[in-house]
């Protein structure tokens, strides 16, 4: 996958207050002053997005450009965070459902050669080693497994909280939804952004609603991101953004570059992680990743089942050791 701040490189500035940079035509001081105001040139002489018959651009509008210019950038890049940060997540829960148990066959594999080397040699060193391994090894069920997959240590699965609010149970299938979830996703995440939002009314409307497109995304529920993106049609349309003083327009660049920044912090803590190097070795197909961790994580089983069953040169651990042991 694309990283965040490979995305957002190709986007418009964050908090640049020049609109020139996000591609916003400027009226000239002679171009105004002639009345062509931000008239474009095309084969058909018509007259673009500038003041008709000779009128001053306002003051702000040159600002207004700026910040409608930030405001896009600053979507986009947002997009691309959550897009990620649902991978990430995705991967993290398929990694230990999917690999959890192995590697809790591997770590009493482990203990168990270490107390067989101990009990050949009785060497302190080796007892030390075993007792070290054995430790490793939790000896009581994790908290998800004695509450049934119901609870972790930071409260309960998305799947339990969604069965205690009757809503439907639909845990991800693969790390990566399919091309037409993204695509709705992404058109949803643009239109319904909630900082596109004109008074608080609806900026809680829109967040209510991303979050239902969020759920469904993380799911890769391609039908109901379909029927949101119906219901959003349906919906009441968003206000037409009317002319605003220099001062709020200023403090408005100025929370878009903060808020940019704090996205930029949550999307290296993603790409730093271990979900997130782990990503990044298979960014075309993080699902295939996990398969063949799983195959690499048996093949190191089956060493160590040789290996325990070498150590114990008897058939008591499993039918199948005793066969391979005796010579």
């Amino acid at each position: 996958m694309t990283t965040p701040e490979a995305e957002q490189s190709q986007s418009a500035p964050v908090g640049e207050p020049v609109p020139e940079q996000a591609g916003a035509e400027v009226p000239s001081a002679a171009g105004a002053a002639a009345g062509e105001g931000s008239v474009r040139e095309d084969s058909g002489g018509g007259a673009g997005t500038g003041p008709a018959d000779g009128a001053a651009p306002r003051p702000e509008e040159r600002l207004e450009r700026a910040v409608r210019a930030a405001e896009q950038a600053l979507i986009e890049y947002e997009i691309a965070v959550d897009t990620f940060r649902i991978e990430v997540e995705n991967f993290s829960r398929l990694h230990h459902q999917k690999l959890g148990p192995m590697y809790s066959r591997l770590d009493e594999l482990d203990a168990r050669i270490a107390e067989a080397k101990a009990a050949r040699t009785g060497d302190p060193e080796d007892i030390r080693l075993a007792d070290e391994a054995r430790a490793r090894v939790m000896p009581m069920p994790a908290v998800e497994e004695l509450f049934h997959g119901w609870m972790d240590g930071d409260g309960l699965f998305p799947e339990a909280a969604a069965m205690l609010t009757e809503q439907p149970v639909r845990p991800p299938q693969r790390v990566r939804p399919s091309e037409e979830a993204r695509k709705l996703y992404r058109e949803l995440a643009r239109k319904a952004h909630p900082d596109l939002a004109q008074d608080d009314d609806e900026r809680k409307r829109r967040e209510e609603f991303i979050t239902r497109v969020n759920a469904a995304y993380s799911r890769g529920d391609a039908p109901l991101l379909r029927e949101l993106a119906e219901e959003w049609a349906a919906g009441p349309a968003p206000a037409e953004r009317g002319p605003s003083p220099s001062e709020e327009l200023y403090a408005r660049l100025e929370w878009l570059a903060q808020r940019k920044e704090l996205l930029t912090l949550v999307a290296r803590e993603l790409e730093e992680g271990a979900i997130g190097s782990m990503l990044r070795i298979a960014p075309d197909d993080p699902d295939r990743l996990l398969d063949e961790i799983a195959d690499q994580l048996l093949a190191q089983v089956a060493e160590r089942e040789a290996e325990l069953a070498a150590l114990l040169g008897e058939p008591d651990t499993s039918a199948g050791a005793s066969g391979s042991v005796e010579s």
